[in-house]
């Protein structure tokens, strides 16, 4: 099961460290990853439950913002159990195919979340740009078409790396920094040559996630350009204020990441807790924020909370 040559022999099971230097404080360290995860647990099943349950949250922006909790819900699960075993239990022995399997769920929910905010960006630009049309444009059907697309996009791009992991023999080191398993972690204790990983790798982040910023960056151009030339100043107030959200729930998704890669990419000189801290800050912090700008920022969801837990106790 275990080799420490290059004869072929490849590693079948891992050891994720955790945070790497900080072992002795696991257990404190544990402590905002379990309150995020609880937190981002009830947020987010909340928002999906109301969003279902009540037909005047029936709209494109709610239905998206429903697709947007679910993926939270997965991205959080995927990694937080995982890290917190490994807090309280030192339990961080992994099988080589449940940790691709967590390479696979991790990345591809990444991607689909970035697709699904790229979706609220069009949402709103529809709904400022066009008001008029919004109803006749984002129908029932478009939506379901394109949570399908968002979703097949998300999934089919990270399917290859699961091959291209399968191909490599793990015969370095069985020993993994991190809470979790990804993709490149996991290649660079391999002896092959991963060079078509790194470039796979690198083509999945332009056409999904950079692609992503970009189209989301002309869709609020456009916007700006449209709600400047609105001629009354409350009704520019007025359509600024529901993109509030979306571009405080964009700068949380994009902004821990895009500084974690900058990091890893320029700060050799960092320590590999600090690296591997920031990596988690982009796992642990919008699921659990999402539902609490939403639900503070929207009248319409805070209606509909108060409804529900007030209400038919009265």
């Amino acid at each position: 099961m275990l080799s420490l040559n290059h004869t072929g022999v490849s590693h079948t099971v891992f050891y994720l460290l955790g945070i790497p230097g900080l072992e002795d404080q696991h257990m404190w360290i544990s402590i905002p990853f379990f309150i995020s995860y609880v937190i981002a647990l009830l947020g987010n099943s909340l928002l999906i439950f109301i969003i279902v349950t009540q037909r005047s949250l029936h709209e494109p922006m709610f239905l998206f913002l429903c697709m947007l909790a679910g993926a939270d819900l997965v991205l959080s699960t995927c990694t937080v159990p995982q890290a917190l075993a490994i807090f309280w239990f030192r339990a961080g022995q992994i099988s080589l195919d449940r940790c691709i399997t967590q390479v696979f769920f991790l990345c591809s929910t990444f991607i689909y979340e970035s697709g699904i905010l790229l979706v609220m960006a069009f949402d709103r630009y529809i709904a400022i740009c066009y008001p008029l049309r919004y109803t006749t444009v984002l129908t029932p059907a478009l939506i379901g078409k394109t949570g399908v697309t968002v979703f097949l996009r998300s999934y089919g791009t990270i399917v290859p790396i699961i091959f291209l992991l399968k191909r490599l023999t793990f015969c370095k080191s069985n020993i993994l920094p991190n809470t979790a398993c990804k993709h490149i972690v996991l290649a660079r204790v391999s002896c092959d040559d991963i060079r078509v990983n790194i470039w796979y790798g690198f083509f999945v982040l332009m056409s999904t996630l950079v692609l992503d910023v970009v189209l989301i960056f002309i869709s609020y151009v456009l916007i700006l350009r449209a709600v400047f030339h609105i001629p009354s100043r409350d009704a520019r107030r007025k359509a600024l204020n529901t993109c509030g959200s979306h571009v405080c729930v964009i700068i949380l998704f994009y902004a821990p990441g895009i500084f974690s890669v900058l990091t890893q990419r320029f700060g050799r000189h960092i320590s590999p807790h600090v690296h591997v801290l920031l990596a988690n800050v982009y796992i642990l912090a919008p699921p659990m924020l999402n539902p609490i700008i939403y639900g503070i920022r929207t009248k319409q969801i805070r209606d509909q909370v108060v409804h529900v837990f007030f209400t038919k106790q009265t």
